[in-house]
């Protein structure tokens, strides 16, 4: 679960660091989306790069959900019969909330994929103009959309505080020093994640980026 999160991790921030050359201008950012596609050429055709990344991260994004059933039904096994009286557990939001906030975070994958990847659900939705799909997508009048993906972004960046620690513990990390050092980490990477990908929407709604 530890090493396929931090590949969802790793995906996560490059893609939020691509994402931020809309601030460059329409053309740079068309440009960017285009060059994603010629990745590895003329040694692999066209868009292949693309769908070899699709295939990882889909096979990340199931092995993460299957680690996590796994890991759940151990924990159920390992104590069949419930406590009678359990005394208050003091957690982190994320940490008691980190199922549910999985859950919204897959479901924010596919819409999302549904709106800025296939075009689907998008207003503009034409391929090749990437800046104008996320324009159209964020647009004020569709407010309902930013608020879904600021919740949405939240959640990840609460299922991510919370997933890096877990996962530095999981790859060795057990010292009381270490611990709050990727306690701190964690949270700063996250905060800055969530920022990351919410200057996007906001830019465009308040009309920076149109």
């Amino acid at each position: 679960m530890a090493v396929t999160g931090l590949l969802l991790v790793g995906f996560l921030y490059v893609h939020m660091i691509g994402n931020l050359k809309i601030f460059f201008g329409a053309e740079t950012f068309d440009h960017y989306a285009h060059w994603l596609r010629t990745i590895g050429t003329p040694l692999l055709p066209q868009d292949w790069y693309l769908w070899i990344q699709r295939a990882v991260l889909t096979f990340a994004v199931i092995g993460h959900i299957t680690a996590a059933v796994i890991l759940a039904r151990r924990a159920s096994k390992a104590r069949p019969v419930k406590y009678s009286h359990r005394p208050k557990v003091q957690g982190s939001y994320a940490a008691r909330t980190m199922r549910w906030g999985g859950v919204i975070v897959l479901l924010f994958i596919i819409y999302h994929i549904l709106d800025l990847t296939t075009g689907t659900l998008n207003p503009n939705g034409k391929p090749g103009e990437v800046y104008a799909n996320v324009a159209a997508d964020f647009a004020p009048s569709r407010w309902y959309v930013t608020l879904f993906y600021t919740l949405s972004i939240v959640a990840v960046g609460f299922h991510l505080r919370h997933g890096l620690w877990s996962a530095a513990r999981t790859l060795g990390q057990q010292r009381p020093h270490g611990e709050k050092i990727a306690r701190a980490v964690a949270l700063v990477l996250s905060v800055v994640l969530v920022v990351g990908y919410l200057s996007v929407p906001f830019a465009v709604l308040i009309g920076l980026v149109d």
